[in-house]
C-alpha cells in the first residue's frame, strides 16, 4: 500500500462536472445530485483501502446527517478494476449495502473524472457551496490506520457545516492521506509519482 497525500486543489475551483454510473448502472451527474442542495460533497473512496475501510462506517452515518440538512453526497471510484478487481462495479454493489451507503456510489473507469479533481489517495474529500465553488478539500479526520485517533468525520462535518452557514471556508484544511488511485496503464497524473 503506498499512502499519498491529497494534491489540495485550489479553494473557490468550480465544481468539475461528470457524467458516471451508479451500482445500478444509471448515469448520474453532478447536476442531478447537486440540484436543490445548500452543500455538496465528493468523496473518491474504494472498497479494499484500508484507509478507507477504517472510516466506511462512520462517513456512511455522517452522510446520513448531511444528507438531512439538504446536503448532497457522493461517492466515487476511480481504481483500475482491471488490476484491482475488489474495486470492480459489481464488488462496489455489495459495499455499498454492506456499509449502508444512501448516497450515489459511481465508478470512473476512465479515469478523467479523477484527473479533473485532482483527485490522489482515498479517502480523497471535496466539498462545494451551494454555487458549486470549492470551500473545502482534504481529511475526514486524524483518524489513519494504526494511529489509535478515533474516528469521527471532524474536519469533513466542521467545512460542511461552514458551507451551510455560508461562512468563509474554514482556516485550518489538511490533507488527506490514504491510498493512491490505482491508475491504469498510460494514466500517469503530473501529480503522481
Amino acid at each position: 500500500m503506498t499512502a499519498v497525500e491529497s494534491t489540495m486543489l485550489a479553494l473557490g475551483t468550480a465544481a468539475p462536472s461528470f457524467q458516471l454510473p451508479d451500482t445500478s448502472r444509471e448515469i448520474r451527474s453532478l447536476e442531478s445530485i447537486a440540484e436543490g442542495a445548500d452543500a455538496v460533497v465528493v468523496a473518491f473512496i474504494c472498497n479494499h483501502c484500508p484507509y478507507v475501510k477504517l472510516i466506511a462506517d462512520r462517513f456512511a452515518s455522517l452522510a446520513d446527517e448531511l444528507i438531512a440538512k439538504r446536503v448532497a453526497v457522493v461517492a466515487i471510484n476511480s481504481n483500475d478494476a482491471d488490476s484491482y478487481p475488489d474495486d470492480a462495479p459489481e464488488a462496489m454493489a455489495e459495499e455499498a449495502g454492506l456499509r449502508g451507503y444512501r448516497f450515489p456510489y459511481l465508478y470512473d473507469e476512465s479515469q478523467q473524472v479523477a484527473l479533473s479533481y485532482r483527485a490522489a489517495c482515498t479517502p480523497d474529500f471535496y466539498v462545494f457551496d451551494r454555487d458549486l465553488r470549492l470551500t473545502y478539500r482534504g481529511r475526514f479526520d486524524a483518524a489513519r490506520p494504526g494511529n489509535g485517533e478515533a474516528v469521527t468525520g471532524a474536519d469533513l462535518r466542521e467545512a460542511v457545516e461552514a458551507a451551510l452557514a455560508g461562512q468563509p471556508p474554514i482556516a485550518t484544511q489538511l490533507p488527506s492521506i490514504g491510498c493512491n488511485i490505482k491508475w491504469r496503464p498510460g494514466v500517469s497524473p503530473e501529480w503522481f509519482s
